[in-house]
């Protein structure tokens, strides 16, 4: 039987697992580390998420969108955050008032922060985003010295840092991120060469902490890696790093289904009794069907899992991914907002 007897399904996160790999991050880089806990700390929950890895030596922490940043000062947390998205103009204003550091890669940007700031007689800390090749957000290489001199000049604005993204770190082929770090260390130089080079310069995500030191600078950014999963199948994590996340139901039938996050795919399996036991049927809304031949002793109750391990037996979000077809950071990412994450 389940030890948990509150929930029908529910995600256990071990957090000493995220303190540690945090840890593991800063002694391998030996540079600031800013944790990435965008998407709902990629499905592990923000608030504890965060607040852990802060514990676990986290120097910064890092989201995508300005409402995950505010859920984090709402919850007290007052260490600096970086939203590396688009930020509408109109809520520009609450990043000022909360202390939150924001991204720009255009003119327009910068004037509309400098001009909010200067009305609530404040500051507002800036990082200008590079395109180096991921071919998504930030500034064309040959348009950053314009946009750092902006920056440094408008009032009302403290240019805090300057950063890109790599699009291929994970993979085998080294060529394309190694182009895309010597563009962005050119850029660097350049910016130190005319006096305008920013105290926060980062490149690094987990794959490139792995791969690539040359790119640590100041400040890496750990997402996937500090969950205890692989950036890719190419790109593994080291010994040390653990998963902190379990999904785990109960027997009953079992009450998961896609809009739990488990996704209608045909040779699902999960673990009961410590043995790979087939989903049969469809997936459905709620619910899952599995077949107990090989496990005569099961009973109503009893402990399932969809990702962890029981027993000898492991479902990573990696083997879900590739059965899915997707990558593990979507497995996590997808689990659903109603399953309760327990924090251990």
């Amino acid at each position: 039987m389940t030890e948990n007897n509150n929930f029908s399904t529910w995600i256990e996160i071990e957090t000493y697992a995220i303190e540690q790999n945090v840890r593991l991050i800063k002694r391998k880089t030996g540079s600031r580390v800013m944790a990435v806990v965008k998407a709902n700390a990629y499905g592990h929950g923000t608030v504890p998420v965060a607040k852990t890895a802060l514990r676990g030596g986290a120097d910064y922490l890092g989201v995508a969108r300005i409402e995950e940043a505010l859920e984090l000062r709402e919850a007290g947390i007052k260490d600096p955050i970086l939203v590396m998205g688009y930020t509408p103009p109109e809520r520009v204003i609450e990043g000022i008032d909360n202390n939150i550091s924001l991204t720009v890669w255009k003119i327009e940007h910068i004037i509309i922060a400098s001009h909010l700031a200067q009305n609530q007689g404040s500051m507002v800390n800036l990082h200008l985003k590079v395109d180096t090749g991921m071919s998504r957000l930030g500034a064309q290489p040959e348009q950053v010295l314009v946009l750092a001199g902006e920056i440094n000049n408008h009032p009302g604005i403290i240019f805090e840092g300057v950063f890109t993204h790599y699009a291929r770190a994970d993979e085998k082929e080294l060529e394309p991120t190694a182009k895309q770090e010597q563009t962005f260390s050119k850029i660097v130089n350049r910016l130190s060469s005319v006096g305008l080079r920013p105290p926060l310069i980062h490149a690094a995500n987990s794959a490139a902490i792995l791969t690539r030191p040359d790119s640590y600078f100041e400040l890496v950014r750990p997402g996937i890696a500090i969950y205890g999963l692989h950036p890719s199948p190419e790109c593994r994590l080291p010994s040390g790093f653990r998963p902190a996340l379990t999904w785990k139901t109960v027997l009953s039938p079992v009450p998961v289904g896609y809009a739990d996050g488990f996704r209608r795919i045909a040779g699902n399996q999960v673990l009961v009794g410590g043995q790979f036991v087939p989903v049969v049927g469809r997936v459905c809304m709620d619910q899952i069907c599995v077949q107990l031949d090989g496990v005569p002793n099961a009973q109503e109750g009893d402990e399932v899992v969809l990702i962890g391990q029981q027993g000898n037996e492991n479902i990573t979000a990696e083997s879900l991914a590739d059965l899915w077809g997707t990558i593990n950071y979507e497995v996590v990412c997808g689990l659903g907002a109603r399953v309760p994450r327990i924090y251990k």
